[in-house]
């Protein structure tokens, strides 16, 4: 079960709308004789407007619970017949709230449950209270889930197992000491789907905060010569890269020792509205008799509320630098508010990173007119 709500769940909420629970009423009616649609639908539209996304989401698993008749096993016999008539994947994640909320005693049942509603709408929260109550056992399920022929299923063996899942429960064990979920990454490290590689790396860089060695020392013995692997190895150590990490930096293929003039860094305009592009350009120079791979990057330092900063790097590009040659780069940015990033006014500086390193800097005014 999700921890907290995803942005802009202002707009997203209506995902869940009084038509929506009505369509809903309507279909389990149709499935299950004895379903209580008036209760259903007490529960779900009384109080709505107040309720976030999640909250509606979370509700319509008790209103399932409330108005179905019958034991756990019959009503999950009826929202297995209900799944497939869903036609939005995240309101078919309220399946899966049902099973985290009533399922747990009867784990058996209940993970088959989430192994199959996981195709309509990911059960990636919904398995991890059973991570929670027994992590060996769980465990031992989602490996079987790594092999499985469909890539939802495979790609729940990775998501629902990371240990910080964004939105989920936090898995404290697995912060902790990662190992345990070793196994199902292995078997996943060249999946043919993007969708299951994805999840693999993302996986991987949540491991990467806690525990960067184990991460490096894990995708090192991996052979990146196979395209999908080496995808997965480059989106893993993203974060470490960003940092500076020189082992990471390494298995990108980055220089160890750069012979790098910046000939020209820069900024514009010096003087920017909110909402406008700003233009950031560099020219590079190599001092080395050697070619060189330099991962470029760029921080922007924020203005906060309390008048301080905060850092963001920001990917820019992969450069290999002949001996003696120059190249040129620009990046254009809009500079907007977003629901997880709000701007305040003033200066704000601009930091060029070369392989972990930052050797200019600029920087820019930001002016802001709120309505």
């Amino acid at each position: 079960m999700p921890a907290e709500s995803p942005p802009a769940e202002a707009a997203f909420k209506h995902w869940f709308s009084p038509e929506r629970y009505r369509r809903i009423a309507d279909t389990l009616g149709g499935l299950s004789r004895g379903f209580d649609r008036r209760r259903f639908l007490d529960l779900t539209l009384t109080g709505l407007d107040d309720r976030s996304l999640m909250e509606r989401l979370r509700q319509a698993a008790i209103g399932y619970e409330a108005a179905l008749p019958g034991s756990y096993r019959e009503k999950l016999e009826v929202l297995r017949a209900f799944a497939p008539t869903i036609d939005h994947s995240f309101v078919a994640i309220s399946l899966g709230d049902f099973v985290a909320r009533e399922g747990l005693q009867d784990p058996e049942r209940s993970l088959e449950a989430l192994r199959f509603f996981t195709r309509f709408g990911s059960s990636e929260f919904a398995v991890r209270p059973f991570l929670q109550s027994d992590l060996s056992g769980t465990l031992a399920t989602m490996e079987r889930w790594a092999l499985d022929p469909d890539e939802h299923v495979r790609r729940l063996a990775s998501e629902g197992s990371r240990p910080r899942l964004p939105w989920g429960l936090r898995l404290k064990e697995l912060v902790r000491d990662p190992r345990p979920t070793g196994p199902i990454l292995e078997m996943l490290r060249d999946d043919p789907a993007l969708y299951v590689r994805k999840s693999v790396a993302n996986h991987l860089n949540d491991i990467a905060k806690d525990h960067p060695d184990a991460v490096i020392d894990r995708v090192s013995g991996w052979d990146r010569s196979r395209p999908g692997t080496a995808w997965i190895v480059r989106h893993a150590v993203r974060t470490l890269v960003k940092k500076g990490d020189v082992r990471a930096l390494g298995l990108m293929g980055a220089t160890a020792r750069t012979s790098v003039d910046v000939t020209r860094f820069s900024v514009s305009p010096k003087r920017l509205k909110l909402g406008e592009k700003l233009e950031i350009e560099a020219e590079l120079t190599s001092t080395s008799r050697r070619e060189q791979t330099l991962v470029v990057d760029y921080v922007v330092h924020y203005v906060k509320a309390s008048g301080g900063t905060s850092a963001k790097v920001f990917k820019w590009a992969t450069v290999t630098l002949a001996a003696g040659k120059s190249a040129s780069l620009v990046k254009r940015q809009q500079v907007r508010d977003f629901t997880t990033r709000r701007h305040f006014e003033g200066k704000h500086r601009v930091d060029l990173q070369i392989n972990g390193q930052r050797p200019a800097s600029a920087h820019f005014m930001l002016h802001i007119k709120y309505i």
